[in-house]
């Protein structure tokens, strides 16, 4: 207890913990896009259950990563070299890495299953088979339990890793990140089932979502590779289409009233 009383009376620790809870939340959005996406293809009963158990899972990941945190780590140690480093540019920096370690390893795994996840849902959304033309709500409903949850433990354990080495990159303190971990996920936990009715009363916010896990995907399967984009970039990339989607939906709710009025006159 005193040694916690120590640590949170630098003031250094609280602006750590406050950074680290923001960024925790900004990595979260992924994971909860992922789940309410996922979610909603589940029946009507069972949609709430998954996003709680998909969000419970991510917080038990992340709590028992981060009591690893060395094993974790030692995840960004090379495991194996294919001698290549890709051509150099005008500083000699070599374009891409081929020394990979595990985390470089989750990383690639993870982002190819989010790619394919992903363009496998905008391809049911744009051109859907004849059967499930037909039977539209049972193709919403295929997806097992089962299923769902293992997908979402799948990619639970991806951002997990990527988020709690996030962590042990901004402070050297545990229960800070115990903190941050915590309260990102009562967020996450807070803002699940609001984030999925409202994807399930825009269809257009769908695609954009999809287009979202698609783009994290991309990222994921760079950085594995040893090409680091900015996470400023893409949330900045993230939050204009957010923003240009939310104008759309404004424009046309405004649409349907005019429309409302004009039958009422």
């Amino acid at each position: 207890m005193t040694d916690m009383l120590a640590i949170f009376a630098d003031p250094a620790v609280w602006a750590a913990l406050v950074t680290l809870v923001v960024m925790e939340v900004v990595l979260g959005i992924d994971n909860l896009i992922f789940i309410s996406i996922l979610s909603n293809k589940l029946p009507q009963h069972q949609q709430r259950r998954a996003r709680r158990l998909g969000i419970g899972l991510a917080l038990v990941m992340r709590l028992a990563l981060l009591s690893m945190i060395a094993w974790i780590v030692g995840l960004t140690a090379p495991v194996f070299d294919l001698g290549w480093q890709g051509v150099p540019d005008a500083h000699g920096v070599p374009s891409f890495e081929t020394r990979f370690s595990w985390r470089d390893i989750i990383l690639i795994v993870g982002g190819l299953f989010l790619v394919w996840k992903a363009t496998t849902e905008i391809h049911h959304s744009v051109d859907p088979s004849p059967s499930e033309d037909l039977l539209d709500k049972k193709a919403h409903v295929a997806l097992g339990f089962g299923t769902a949850i293992i997908q979402i433990l799948l990619l639970d354990m991806v951002f997990s890793i990527d988020s709690i080495l996030t962590a042990v990159g901004m402070t050297d303190h545990l229960p800070v990140m115990v903190i941050a971990v915590i309260t990102a996920v009562a967020v996450m936990l807070l803002a699940a089932d609001p984030l999925a009715e409202f994807i399930e009363r825009n269809p257009t916010v769908v695609m954009l979502a999809l287009g979202f896990l698609l783009m994290i995907g991309a990222v994921l399967i760079a950085d594995g590779f040893g090409v680091h984009v900015p996470k400023g970039y893409i949330y900045a990339a993230m939050a204009f289409s957010a923003g240009v989607e939310a104008l759309n939906i404004w424009q046309r709710r405004a649409q349907a009233r005019r429309a409302e009025r004009r039958q009422g006159a």
